[in-house]
């Protein structure tokens, strides 16, 4: 057998350790080319740039 705790962890330390878990809302920057937000260093959802070219081409234009 391994080792096991030798008491149990309390509500309050485990919700302390806990404390850094929850996941935050995603930060949104604005295209450089058409100014959507989007999210950083992916290709805008908007007009299909990424760092100032074309990568894809997208239904509206």
């Amino acid at each position: 057998m391994g080792p096991l705790p030798k008491r149990k962890v309390s509500k309050g330390r485990r919700n302390r350790r806990r404390a850094h878990d929850a996941i935050g809302t995603p930060k949104l920057v604005e295209c450089s080319n058409c100014h959507e937000k989007m999210l950083p260093h992916r290709i805008c959802p908007a007009c299909g740039y990424y760092k100032g070219r074309q990568v894809i081409t997208t239904d509206d234009e």
